[in-house]
């Protein structure tokens, strides 16, 4: 047998279970499969702990999942745990305490799954977006000044390092000259409002872009750039931007290869250890059903082993997810694919 990855189980609220349950099933027949072992520990964390102890991500654990090398996570959010709490405290701790400073989202349209666009097929949709995941908007910085008075003052600040700014910038260029598709990179971002912030983004941009003259680039505005991804998603290969810039855009990307049900993300520190999750939330209308859709947290699971080095067996399980969808499911949707949950676990798990 090959190398042993360690890898940290986070289930989570609501179908997050479900959905994880049949991605380490998958995981375990690419592993069976290909020549490697999966050393798995589970942790609880998510709104029932939180109800039950009032605690959400204690230091003791950062230090614990920090002997893995990645962690496979279902979805935060409880309906009985205020919003926020739970995402502060578990997704965005996690995010910082790792410093995953890359949110990696590929929209891919697979042959066989319905797209709201007319007349886009899978040649036309297949892009990354490469979203700055620890700087902007979510750092946390700003406050409130006479809070619930009519002089009520909030400021939320947009936080853009040198150092932060490049390195995913260069993450960026690294990953468009490996796909080698078209070998274009866009920067999207709003040079024409957000003056100071982008000014940062472009020229880093166009500087670190002399370093990779095989690489097209251009510009695009995060207003015109949701426009392109509608009209036109055949431009782009990948994408670069800000945290919340980039959290909008990607939403938008998981509508236009078929949906939540597919989607999946990486939040990535290439020097250390990086989260793998669907972004599709955690459902809790559909929690104990066996009807959600399993293919996103399928699809966390193989970029996680993309990313650990396991490239024959991520294209396996790709491949096996391409299968399914093409052949077997009728919808992607919860509810209407035509199988189970655990019976869609089943067949990728068998077409590995």
């Amino acid at each position: 047998m090959g190398k042993t990855y360690k890898i940290a189980v986070i289930p989570g609220d609501g179908t997050g279970p479900e959905v994880i349950a049949e991605g380490v099933k998958v995981l375990r027949a690419a592993a069976a499969k290909y020549g490697f072992r999966l050393d798995l520990t589970y942790y609880d964390f998510g709104g029932e702990r939180y109800k039950r102890t009032g605690e959400t991500l204690p230091d003791s654990a950062i230090e614990e999942l920090k002997q893995h090398d990645a962690i496979y996570l279902g979805a935060i959010g409880h309906p009985d745990v205020k919003p926020g709490i739970l995402e502060k405290g578990i997704l965005l701790k996690l995010r910082f305490a790792f410093d995953q400073y890359i949110n990696l989202r590929p929209v891919k349209l697979y042959p066989g799954v319905e797209t709201p666009l007319k007349d886009k097929g899978p040649e036309d949709i297949d892009f990354v977006v490469v979203r700055e995941n620890t700087e902007g908007l979510y750092a946390g910085a700003g406050g409130v000044l006479r809070r619930g008075t009519p002089d009520e003052v909030a400021v939320q600040e947009s936080i853009n390092t040198r150092k932060g700014v490049e390195r995913c910038i260069r993450y960026a260029f690294e990953l468009t000259r490996k796909r080698n598709k078209t070998k274009k990179l866009t920067l999207c971002g709003k040079t024409n409002v957000l003056t100071y912030a982008f000014d940062l983004w472009e020229r880093t941009f166009y500087e670190v872009a002399r370093e990779y003259p095989d690489i097209k680039t251009d510009y695009a505005h995060v207003d015109a750039t949701c426009m392109w991804m509608v009209k036109n998603p055949e431009w782009f290969d990948v994408i670069v931007t800000d945290n919340m810039f980039g959290d909008i855009i990607t939403d938008l990307g998981a509508m236009i290869q078929g949906g939540m049900g597919i989607a999946a993300g990486g939040n990535i520190n290439p020097e250390g250890v990086s989260m793998f999750e669907p972004i599709g939330g955690s459902a809790p209308k559909y929690t104990g059903l066996n009807v959600i859709n399993p293919l996103a947290a399928i699809m966390a699971g193989q970029m996680m082993l993309d990313i650990l080095g396991e490239q024959e067996a991520a294209a396996a399980v790709e491949k096996a997810v391409m299968k399914v969808v093409a052949e077997k499911l009728k919808s992607l949707a919860a509810g209407k694919m035509g199988y189970t949950t655990t019976e869609v676990g089943d067949m990728v798990a068998s077409f590995v």
